[in-house]
């Protein structure tokens, strides 16, 4: 059970942890428009949506970073590329802003910057809601010498580290950064290296994560096991799913399941840990890469698989209540959220 004492201890150390990021950086581009300008096309007779401010921020495995580099962790290295493109460009200066080092973030001429662009409409009444996303992929295998590039920069990065961290976002076997040969490699990396934190985070592909300690949600470990995804997964069944991938893996295993907080699956026994209480509206979008912030530096510094969970799981409670934008925690609101709520998320064993 994480104490005050062993919380403050451990985001004392979050500046000295090194971090290689790997994977998908996308551009999560807000388009804020404004009903009550809209005009109509002379040419459509359609709707021309009126954009009156554009927000742009890193978002999947930039939206990690984000996270990370707001807990103050001291070094964030991004390994992946951006095209050569506006979108590239608006994501690299994101990045920066915060301190992450872009030396092995690639820019490719022949490549977009994956960018969600987010139609946001602003209703004569004042309500705020989400239009359409428009999303920009790469649909055609990941080249050749881009993945060799990847792989050179891992190894390159792993004396100097204490975590390889895996953002695997793009649905479309080997159109991401993590293809096929790719995960091999880290795979074996993995295996090779039992000092250093490997920790994966995959939409499709989590179950294909060998020596890694891995953070499905409840939908992902189930489509790990059966080989599908499933429409409804109580949390009975996410504790099977759970259990059966420590099983394959012996790595940890941290499974989120919601409202309900993460499952944990160890050598030392399967736990829940209850989610945090908040009140008001909520915004879950990121909200599983916040817990990978709050995670990883956390084991990085030895922390019991339970203690870094649940700090991932008060820097959730934190950033969900961030609206309209993927929110980040800072080292003192964990605190402070953790002192509020501690009698409310102590972890719960559920047996060997």
């Amino acid at each position: 059970m994480l104490t005050e004492q062993r919380l403050i201890e451990l985001l004392t150390g979050f500046p000295k942890v090194r971090i290689a990021l790997v994977g998908d950086f996308f551009l999560d581009k807000y388009l804020d428009c404004d009903r009550s300008l809209s005009e109509v096309s002379l040419e459509t007779g359609l709707e021309a949506f009126q954009v009156i401010r554009i927000r742009c921020y890193p978002g999947a495995a930039g939206t990690v970073a984000n996270n990370l580099k707001a807990l103050e962790v001291g070094e964030v290295y991004a390994v992946g590329f951006t095209g050569d493109d506006g979108e590239g460009y608006e994501l690299r200066c994101g990045l920066q802003r915060i301190g992450v080092d872009l030396t092995n973030l690639q820019i490719r001429s022949d490549l977009m910057t994956p960018t969600y662009t987010k139609p946001m409409m602003k209703e004569p009444d004042g309500y705020w809601h989400e239009l359409n996303r428009l999303d920009i992929k790469n649909r055609q295998p990941l080249p050749e010498d881009l993945q060799e590039k990847v792989i050179a920069s891992v190894k390159e990065l792993l004396p100097k580290v204490h975590a390889i961290v895996i953002s695997d976002q793009v649905q479309e076997r080997n159109c991401g950064v993590i293809t096929d040969k790719v995960r091999a490699t880290l795979c074996e990396l993995a295996a090779s290296h039992p000092d250093k934190v490997f920790y994966a985070d995959s939409r499709e592909r989590i179950g294909e994560f060998s020596n890694f300690a891995i953070k499905p949600n409840r939908y992902e470990a189930a489509k790990a096991v059966n080989g599908e995804w499933h429409r409804g997964v109580g949390f009975e069944k996410a504790i099977e799913f759970g259990r059966e991938l420590f099983k394959r893996n012996r790595k940890p295993v941290f499974v989120t399941v919601g409202e309900h907080g993460i499952l944990v699956f160890c050598e030392y026994g399967a736990w829940h840990i209850p989610a945090v209480p908040v009140t008001g509206e909520i915004d879950i979008v990121g909200a599983g890469d916040s817990v990978t912030g709050g995670i990883v530096p956390a084991l990085c510094l030895g922390a019991h698989p339970v203690e870094a969970a649940t700090i991932g799981n008060i820097v959730a409670s934190i950033t969900i209540q961030q609206i309209g934008v993927t929110g980040t925690a800072t080292r003192s609101q964990v605190l402070e959220r953790f002192r509020e709520a501690e009698k409310a998320i102590s972890p719960r064993f559920l047996g060997s």
